[in-house]
């Protein structure tokens, strides 16, 4: 375990498109300027400048060229590399396992493990080490869960015979966002992301997660493939990596940066103007190989998000990715319903028109040509989605498990009596 807080370069490493190993792409370097404030720099290496299947790490910061790239956003770490990084919980484990409260931004990308989120790997060294390869099984769950319980509980986990229970449970891949526990699983159709439900949840998470998903799909949204499997007598989601395809010789790696990333945004809710549904079908436009294809998704999202009330869709939960050359809209992920007091306003976490945050009908609309769609198209599509969620939501959450005790704790969630109401027209 690398603790040093003084780490201030690493090696860049890359799995090219349908390769399964790393190669080296550059190197970075984290260090103060005169005031003392973090100031990254990545520079790529020759040798991989030459390689024919060259592709950049991302289509925002980080495009192929022999220049040295500079940021002082996101404490100097680029966003791609941050986005190949642990989340909140991943952050948690690494801290537990090091025995330290905070470390530099450094250690958390080389004690992150080797699945993380995308195609990037990090290391001291010039030459990528080689690949552990050594996944969770799903039968594992069980010793999983009491950990992720004790972690929780912030328990000593360190001692006696179970020393390498944090190493195990750090074999996690980033979701890019989310502060609930959850480990990469393996079973023989691939890797899976594993959430886990707290033991303070107030309703069971992972099977209105999973509901979502599938509530989604018949929405006409592209979302993450899921399942629940029972764990003793817990429930727990399993979510399909997308970013990982299982072949013969290994898993192939798509490249992933986060909707922070895209939006070239900083991750404080201080510092959010650019969290935007707009801004980002914006730079969809630039970078997405079927541009009007992915607005017109993420439109459909935003509306998603704002008929169950999802209001954590912050830009952490969206993503695109890149199996070749071409990047695109992930599937959708994180979905889930929330229950704010308000029945009049509810905010999305991002921008979604005129109105700001409002997740409001005539507010989603008020921006539809952004998203490539006319204005009575967009109508049609609100009003399609609105009538689908109030006529299936509940059906849909009963056939995938949610009690009928916590249908009646999140039904305020879906299709809530302010996303119809009319702005009053100020008085002549």
């Amino acid at each position: 375990m690398t603790s040093d807080t003084g780490a201030r370069e690493c090696f860049v490493y890359i799995t090219l498109p349908g390769a399964t190993e790393f190669v080296t792409a550059g190197r970075f370097v984290l260090e103060p300027d005169r005031a003392g404030l973090p100031v990254g720099r990545f520079v790529y290496g020759r040798s991989y400048l030459e390689r024919a299947q060259a592709v950049p790490i991302d289509p925002v910061e980080l495009k192929l060229g022999g220049t040295t790239c500079r940021t002082t956003a996101l404490e100097g770490v680029f966003g791609a590399l941050r986005d190949a990084g642990p989340d909140y919980w991943g952050r948690r484990l690494i801290e537990k396992y090091a025995g330290k409260p905070r470390l530099g931004e450094l250690d958390y990308l080389l004690n992150a493990p080797d699945d993380r989120a995308g195609a990037l790997g990090f290391g001291l060294g010039p030459e990528p080490p080689a690949p552990r390869r050594r996944f969770n099984k799903t039968l594992n769950l069980e010793k999983l869960l009491r950990i992720a319980d004790s972690i929780i509980a912030d328990e000593e986990v360190r001692q006696g015979p179970e020393a390498d229970q944090v190493e195990d449970l750090m074999l996690i891949g980033t979701s890019m966002g989310g502060a609930r526990p959850k480990a990469v699983v393996e079973d023989d159709d691939g890797l899976w992301v594993a959430k886990f439900n707290r033991p303070d949840d107030k309703w069971n998470h992972a099977r209105a997660e999973h509901a979502m998903l599938v509530l989604a799909r018949a929405c006409g949204i592209r979302s993450a493939e899921s399942r629940i499997i029972t764990v003793g007598e817990r429930d727990v989601l399993l979510v399909k990596r997308f970013d990982r395809e299982k072949t013969k010789g290994g898993y192939v790696r798509a490249r992933m940066i986060s909707g922070l990333t895209l939006l070239r945004a900083e991750e404080t809710h201080r510092r959010r103007e650019r969290w935007s549904y707009v801004l980002m079908a914006e730079e969809l436009r630039r970078i997405s190989a079927e541009p009007k294809q992915d607005a017109a998704e993420l439109f459909r999202r935003m509306c998603f998000n704002a008929l169950i009330s999802n209001i954590d869709d912050h830009p952490r939960n969206h993503a695109v990715i890149a199996k070749g050359d071409d990047w695109k809209l992930s599937p959708a992920y994180d979905l889930t319903p929330s229950m704010p007091v308000s029945v009049e306003r509810r905010d999305l976490a991002m921008t979604c028109g005129d109105a700001g945050r409002y997740a409001n009908a005539e507010n989603l609309l008020s921006q539809s040509a952004r998203f490539f769609l006319r204005r009575e198209e967009a109508e049609r599509l609100i009003a399609v989605m609105e009538d689908r969620i109030v006529a299936i939501w509940h059906e849909t959450a009963r056939r995938q498990g949610v009690s009928e005790k916590d249908c009646e704790t999140i039904k305020a969630a879906f299709v809530y009596p302010g996303f119809r109401l009319r702005r009053e027209e100020p008085a002549r």
